[in-house]
């Protein structure tokens, strides 16, 4: 099954001068995928992950999600679908600080009219399973930031989304919250078949997925596929990072 597939897909932004930010992307990612995009700042990662969230739409081109196209339907449907079909997870997590661990995981059940005592029950499923049981009463100002990008898994993961979108999801956290969001991750991709696409510049992150995706200058450059191991994997991300070329402030410090 192909979970989403994008065809032709190219975005110019108007102005003095248009600037065009994508050219032409066709891609397809299979259900229960894991996919990691890659690429210099500026290579058009971000563009494209804000057209397949339907929070920009293409200039060209057409996005599917599971045989729909969510960029046609009208803005009320077009909430629904995001807030059913997709999960998403931030580089500054997003979570409100006024409210507990517990509220922000609710959250997009509160928006669906959820029963409370059903919200609870999948609330503390989630969290005993992502290993934050402990702090779901505390504010998220008095957590660590491992601890909030776990928080911010839960409520992406909290409605069973088909489609998982990360944007940069290790970007605040250092070595060892890196590896275990990414576990984390991974876990959630392979157990619950999760679809998963994520925009990295870290290498030692984008070596948990399946295959990576380069993009360069609004242009797919090339794709690379894990094999059994992750460290070669790794190794191969490395070399075609720096085969791209590109600012070294580009790609974040290695750790293997």
């Amino acid at each position: 099954m192909i979970m989403l597939t994008l065809t032709n897909v190219s975005k110019i932004y108007e102005g003095k001068v248009a600037y065009r930010a994508l050219t032409d992307i066709s891609l397809d990612i299979e259900t229960g995928e894991f996919v990691a995009i890659m690429g210099p700042s500026g290579s058009g990662k971000t563009t494209l992950l804000n057209i397949i969230s339907t929070n920009d739409a293409p200039t060209t081109g057409q996005v599917e999600i599971e045989g729909k196209a969510p960029h046609q339907l009208k803005k009320n449907a077009l909430a629904k679908f995001r807030r059913t079909e997709l999960g998403f997870i931030f580089q500054d997590f997003n979570l409100l600080h006024t409210l507990t661990v517990e509220e922000n995981i609710v959250l997009p059940l509160t928006l669906d009219g959820t029963r409370v005592k059903e919200m609870k029950e999948k609330a503390h499923q989630i969290a005993e399973s992502l290993g934050i049981a402990a702090i779901m009463k505390k504010r998220t100002y008095e957590i660590s930031g491992g601890q909030a990008q776990r928080v911010a898994i839960a409520r992406a993961m909290i409605h069973q989304p088909k489609l998982l979108l990360a944007d940069e999801p290790t970007g605040n956290l250092d070595s060892k919250a890196s590896k275990d969001v990414m576990a984390m991750l991974e876990a959630i991709n392979k157990q619950e078949n999760t679809s998963l696409l994520m925009v990295t510049h870290d290498p030692q992150a984008a070596s948990y997925s399946d295959r990576v995706v380069f993009i360069r200058d609004g242009k797919l450059h090339s794709e690379i596929h894990r094999g059994e191991s992750r460290q070669a994997f790794f190794q191969k991300i490395i070399d075609m990072l720096s085969l791209m070329g590109g600012d070294g402030n580009d790609f974040s410090s290695v750790r293997v």
